[in-house]
C-alpha cells in the first residue's frame, strides 16, 4: 500500500486531504459524516491518529505517493467547513488543485463513489463554503454515496439519519476504493482515479 513512517516526513506539507462532516459523537454514523468516515480509514491505512487540534480541525500529518499531507476533519460543522480549510490553505501555501475534498453524495447510491477534478458545489453547503471562502471551485473531490433520499423525508433529516448496519459495511469498502483513489490523484493519475472508481 502507501504505508510510510513518521520520521519520512521531511519537509512542508503539499497536499491536504478533507473529509467532511460534524464533529458531535451524536454525527458519528450518519450519512452527512461519510467524509468524516472515509479520512479515518485513510489515517489507519498510513499509520497516524487524526488527534491534533490546528487549523479550526482535527488533523494529522503522513505521507501518500511520497508527499507530505496534512488529513483534516474541520471541527466548524458542515456549512462552515471553509474556514478550517482556507486557514490551512494559507498557513501551508496550498493551492486549491492540491487541496483533496471527501464528502456525502446523496446522488448516489450507498457504495458508489465519483471522482471530480473541479466544479460547483452541487448544493452541497460544506462545498458551497469552501468555494466561497477560497474563491476557488478548482479542487479535486471525492463523492462517497450515501444513498438517495426518500421521496417523504426532508433532506436534512436524511442528511442526519444513520447508516444501517450493512450501508455501513458498504460504507467502509468504498472508503477503501476512496483510500486508492486520493493515493492516484496525489500521485498525478485524477483521470486513471475517475476511469477506476467512477459510477
Amino acid at each position: 500500500m502507501f504505508f510510510k513512517k513518521k520520521e519520512d516526513m521531511s519537509g512542508g506539507v503539499e497536499y491536504l486531504i478533507v473529509g467532511l462532516g460534524n464533529p458531535d459523537r451524536k454525527y458519528e454514523n450518519t450519512r452527512h459524516n461519510a467524509g468524516f468516515m472515509t479520512v479515518d480509514t485513510l489515517a489507519e491505512q498510513i499509520g497516524v491518529r487524526i488527534d491534533r487540534i490546528k487549523y479550526k480541525s482535527l488533523c494529522a500529518t503522513g505521507v501518500i505517493a511520497d508527499k507530505k499531507v496534512l488529513l483534516m476533519k474541520p471541527s466548524t460543522y458542515m456549512n462552515n467547513s471553509g474556514q478550517a480549510v482556507v486557514e490551512a490553505m494559507n498557513f501551508y501555501k496550498v493551492p486549491p488543485e492540491k487541496v483533496i475534498v471527501i464528502f456525502d453524495d446523496i446522488s448516489l447510491d450507498v457504495g458508489k463513489m465519483r471522482i471530480r477534478r473541479k466544479g460547483s458545489d452541487g448544493g452541497h453547503n460544506g462545498i458551497k463554503n469552501i468555494i466561497y471562502l477560497s474563491g476557488s471551485d478548482m479542487f479535486p473531490r471525492v463523492k462517497i454515496g450515501v444513498g438517495h433520499k426518500p421521496e417523504k423525508w426532508d433532506l436534512a433529516d436524511w442528511v442526519l439519519s444513520n447508516f444501517t448496519s450493512d450501508e455501513a459495511k458498504t460504507l467502509q469498502e468504498t472508503a477503501k476504493k476512496a483510500c486508492t483513489a486520493v493515493e492516484l490523484i496525489i500521485g498525478g493519475s485524477i483521470d486513471k482515479a475517475m476511469n477506476q472508481f467512477n459510477s
